[in-house]
């Protein structure tokens, strides 16, 4: 199972290259995998069914990119830049602990 701390930790890896509301593509790092931790790409792909207002995570390992379908009426926009850009972790936390079904 991901944490939400561990959510947060794995977004420092991001950078979004294109985003609308209720769609958002990100770049990672390759950097992501030199990092000791126990997030699997099937906890990732999991999240839709632990986080309320994820419709679907699609991962390209070719050319290293996430793409996030959401509902930005549930997990808006703004959050989304937020998480990614390492502001109003707080609030984030607090967000995604409100949506979680199972994230701790």
């Amino acid at each position: 199972m991901i944490t939400t701390q561990e959510i947060i930790e794995i977004a420092k890896y991001f950078t979004i290259v294109h985003h609308v509301n209720g769609r958002l593509r990100v770049r990672v790092n390759p950097k992501i995998t030199t990092q000791s931790n126990s997030i699997s790409l099937k906890d990732i792909e999991d999240l839709p069914s632990k986080i309320n207002g994820i419709k679907s995570i699609k991962i390209n390992k070719i050319v290293a990119s996430v793409t996030i379908s959401y509902d930005a009426s549930i997990f808006p926009p703004s959050s989304w830049n937020d998480l990614i850009d390492g502001n109003n972790l707080d609030d984030i936390t607090i967000l995604i602990n409100k949506l979680a079904k199972e994230v701790v």
